[in-house]
């Protein structure tokens, strides 16, 4: 009677792994998620193969790097969502461990690769951009502390977060990576808000956040060189914001036709940063909005099954799991059409790169875990054994 009437999945004693884990699983978020790879496929054969060519390398190499990270990242997502929620936490506690250790050593052992930001390990064969796997890490870490913090005695666990966060703000403002800064300051500030606390330190965190943003203005060029282009009246049609938005422009609602498009041969970050660019223009609105719908998908089914949960740390982290998901969607795209200014940001599991889909696969095997159904896992269970 309380699985027909809240949906929760009995499991048995004894019960094999993987027929329990497709009872419980979200299976319209995963679904979501392998339609996303999927596309995100699809576009890499489009976009990355003139950059293969201006590289003097076969048609297809980037397709099938993409390929092969986003096996690794599939194989990874679904072993993770076979964690239980106490496993979960170990784990993205070792590896924030890693990844911030990774972050320290970037001034060291760190490459720019032209770019002018530090942000990645080379290694000659692949590189590696640790800030991508410290997010997942991040969000556990922070969500559990937080929960602690609802313990009888316990720790300061919203102040300890708070220290935490800074510390990290501050290591990626300096390399500087102000979108994935401001990425885990806001993931950080939904689960602050989801654990239940006062919205008062929320304000005064956006009003320092607004302060760091006018000291960084005036002290970092890279970061006024970019705000000043967002705020330009006219665009350079020579850029890759003005390509980006003519392609978004010629696409129309249609497309201009499967390999018709022009913008990847324009932008040398075609499959990468402005990858949605490249849909538009080819595919048109059409396949723009069914990307929006699968991430908008996964983000509100994970947030109303968290919704159900009385556990303080897989509402917390799970929230700012699939929060900064889709934030880190919305920014990406809100770039390519002149909303957001540019922030060298992936949009997650369709750009191409190593570390990021293999990171989006990590954060999402942990948001799979945590939101699977559990036997009397939810608050509805609770309120239904006091009304009997």
């Amino acid at each position: 009677m309380t699985e027909m009437v809240f949906g929760t999945v009995p499991v048995r004693a004894g019960d094999p792994v993987l027929p329990r884990w497709w009872r419980t699983i979200d299976k319209w978020a995963l679904s979501a998620i392998l339609a996303l790879f999927g596309v995100g496929m699809l576009l890499g054969l489009a976009a990355s193969v003139p950059l293969a060519e201006k590289n003097g390398l076969e048609p297809f190499y980037y397709v099938k790097r993409q390929a092969f990270f986003g096996t690794i990242a599939l194989m990874a997502m679904l072993g993770i969502s076979m964690l239980t929620p106490q496993q979960v936490r170990r784990l993205g506690v070792v590896g924030f461990g890693i990844g911030m250790l990774a972050i320290l050593l970037l001034p060291v052992f760190g490459t720019d690769f032209g770019k002018g930001a530090v942000r990645w390990f080379s290694f000659g064969f692949a590189s590696v951009q640790p800030s991508e796997f410290l997010k997942p890490g991040f969000v556990i870490m922070a969500g559990w502390m937080m929960a602690a913090a609802h313990e009888v005695s316990g720790p300061p666990g919203r102040l300890f977060s708070f220290a935490m966060t800074v510390v990290i703000v501050l290591c990626l403002a300096l390399q500087p990576d102000f979108g994935q800064a401001s990425l885990v300051l806001f993931s950080w500030m939904v689960m602050y808000f989801v654990s239940g606390a006062s919205v008062v330190p929320l304000i005064a965190t956006g009003g320092l956040t607004a302060a760091g943003a006018v000291f960084a203005y005036n002290n970092s060029e890279h970061f006024a060189r970019r705000i000043n282009g967002f705020l330009s009246t006219e665009i350079d049609p020579r850029t890759q914001i003005g390509y980006a938005t003519n392609a978004i422009q010629e696409g129309g609602f249609f497309g201009v036709g499967v390999g018709e498009g022009t913008v990847k041969w324009q932008l040398p970050d075609a499959h990468t940063d402005f990858i949605i660019a490249v849909a538009a223009e080819e595919y048109g609105l059409l396949l723009v909005l069914v990307i929006i719908g699968l991430y908008a998908l996964v983000v509100t089914r994970s947030l109303i099954r968290l919704m159900r949960e009385r556990d303080p740390f897989t509402r917390i982290a799970g929230a700012g799991l699939a929060c900064a998901f889709g934030v880190q969607a919305l920014i990406n795209m809100g770039v390519a059409v002149r909303l957001l200014p540019a922030k060298g940001m992936t949009l997650p599991f369709v750009s191409y790169g190593g570390s990021s889909v293999i990171a989006s696969g990590i954060a999402l095997g942990f948001l799979l875990a945590l939101t699977r159904s559990r036997p009397q896992g939810e608050i509805s269970d609770i309120l239904a054994r006091r009304s009997r």
